[in-house]
């Protein structure tokens, strides 16, 4: 018994709390009828005579079932906004079994093993978790994946898995990891707990809809009122769910859950660097890697090899990946890759002119090394702007560090002379301020381009996917971006004048390849540049290069 009490008692415990939630709902309508009750009791007692004429009972009719009457017409609008209002949906991409005929097998048999209904079908998210998603309301159209007829019989949710771990897990890891997480459609296709979850998820969405709409103010006064009352009885409800989930699933793969689990923080660690010092560079470039879930596995790959802790776990390559589930893995790659740029930096749904995809080998050329083009570019659009309107710091100087080199000229020698010169402080401060400017109203200009190209109009939604719902990172600072800057001129002239290379780091991002292998130490250097205004550390870094400070390099 021991195995089944565990599930029993959670699911025990789920049931009382749903029913709990059904009493606030309930409790809702009878404050609702309860004028229309008076209402009715004093016209009857007024009809048989039990009621005289006359009295206060009688007097107050009309003014009692004139309640009634707005409280039943208040409480319809609320019931009709809670009842029509769309739950919120998780941006997913959507796997029908045709395209994963071997991943439906497999969730299938885990349901039969869990002796629990199968999801309604499947969906994947870039991201590194899994859950149950209830797509019932009727705004959400019809089920996909498994069989429509039992979709709806059981009303069974969508099993939504996070793409990297179909990538980077081997096929039994992904089974054990999923079995708590199919385990929950047991207690979901409980009737009380799928009504309590309906009720709760509309009040949730009527609160949404009513937002910045005073005519809906009052539904959304009492959705939040319904919310407050059942949020501790719904926790517990889902605390109990998860509860008898996790035990049922204990009885499959057990062991291999434990490692599969430390494959989660693995995989969940190699994401977000990949994300963030691989995608986010590319984003912002109007490029979107086509295939971030096989570059975790890369990243990850390349982590294992630097990281003692983490040599082990390169030896599961050779076994079979998750992503073989999958009839057409490149495709859902894609559309996962494209969804990610959506969510976590915004853009069109679509690419377009300006929104590309960009593989793995094309990178370095058209990320890193346009990247750094365009950032020295606009290095030295902004000290030739502060040069014509004789802004702080010391003037611009007037030798020339070669005859044939004219004044103002995009070399590194301009910017050391700048920055590390007198007044370099006060420059710099300047660059920070105008270089931050620059940057927001390109940002601005991408972003209306964006929108007309995607809705026709500038004023268009932002439903579209241009805004981003999950932002990696916040705006850099005035000094993050004039380190950024002096770095992209240092390495524009690196690769012009010393035969460097861009390069694709799988941990740290865009990379400057000096025979072959990264050379480290430049961000620090120009960090000393910048805040203590000292430039012989630069200055001993390009030498050791052999970079030509002196020469122009090409900004386009």
């Amino acid at each position: 018994m021991g195995p089944v009490a565990g599930p029993e008692a959670g699911a025990s415990t789920a049931r009382t709390r749903a029913l709990a939630v059904l009493r606030v709902r309930g409790a809702a309508l009878a404050v609702a009828l309860l004028p229309a009750a008076v209402a009715v009791v004093l016209a009857v007692g007024s009809e048989t005579g039990h009621i005289a004429d006359g009295s206060a009972p009688a007097a107050a009719l009309p003014a009692v079932t004139a309640a009634a009457v707005l409280a039943l017409a208040l409480a319809a609008l609320v019931a009709i906004v809670v009842a029509r209002a769309r739950p919120a949906l998780s941006p997913t991409v959507p796997i029908p079994e045709e395209t994963a005929p071997d991943l439906y097998r497999l969730v299938r048999d885990l349901a039969d093993r869990l002796g629990v209904p199968v999801p309604s079908a499947i969906a994947l998210t870039p991201d590194c978790d899994s859950w149950l998603e209830d797509r019932t309301h009727p705004a959400h159209g019809p089920p996909r994946g498994f069989a429509l007829v039992r979709a709806r019989a059981v009303a069974a949710p969508v099993l939504v898995i996070g793409s990297p771990f179909l990538w980077w897990m081997r096929v039994a890891e992904l089974r054990a990891l999923l079995a708590p997480v199919v385990a929950g459609t047991g207690p979901a296709a409980h009737p009380d707990i799928a009504a309590a979850r309906r009720f709760v998820r509309g009040l949730d969405a009527a609160v949404a809809v009513s937002a910045g709409r005073p005519h809906l103010a009052f539904v959304g006064w009492v959705a939040r009122l319904l919310l407050r009352s059942c949020r501790e009885h719904a926790a517990e409800m889902e605390r109990g769910v998860a509860a008898a989930a996790s035990e049922r699933a204990q009885a499959v793969d057990y062991g291999l859950r434990i490692v599969a689990q430390e494959q989660v923080g693995l995989a969940y660690a190699g994401w977000d660097r990949l994300l963030n010092r691989v995608a986010l560079p590319a984003w912002r470039m109007g490029r979107w890697p086509s295939r971030l879930d096989a570059g975790v596995v890369s990243a990850l790959t390349e982590l294992s090899r630097r990281d003692r802790l983490a040599e082990g776990f390169a030896s599961r390559l050779g076994e079979r990946p998750a992503c073989d589930l999958l009839e057409e893995p490149g495709l859902i790659d894609e559309a996962a890759s494209l969804l990610a740029a959506r969510l976590f930096h915004g853009g069109p749904a679509e690419p377009g002119p300006t929104w590309r995809p960009v593989a793995w080998s094309q990178y370095p050329e058209e990320v890193v090394d346009r990247t750094w083009r365009l950032e020295a570019a606009r290095l030295h659009r902004v000290l030739d702007d502060i040069a014509a309107c004789g802004g702080r710091g010391a003037p611009e100087p007037a030798v020339r560090p070669r005859p044939d080199v004219p004044p103002g000229a995009p070399t590194v020698a301009r910017v050391l002379d700048r920055l590390g010169g007198p007044g370099g402080s006060g420059i710099g401060e300047e660059l920070e301020l105008r270089l931050s400017a620059e940057v927001e109203r390109d940002a601005a200009r991408e972003e209306a381009a964006a929108r007309r190209g995607a809705f026709g109009t500038v004023s268009g939604s932002w439903a579209g996917g241009l805004a981003p719902l999950f932002p990696l990172q916040p705006p850099r600072s005035g000094r993050e971006l004039l380190a950024d800057h002096v770095t992209a001129m240092v390495c524009c002239a690196a690769v012009d004048t010393a035969g460097a290379a861009p390069g694709l780091d799988w941990l740290d991002g865009p990379a400057l390849l000096v025979g072959g292998t990264r050379r480290a130490g430049l961000s620090r250097t120009v960090l000393t540049l910048l805040e203590d205004g000292d430039a012989e550390p630069l200055r001993a870094w390009l030498g050791e290069v052999g970079v030509r400070m002196e020469k122009p390099v090409r900004l386009m």
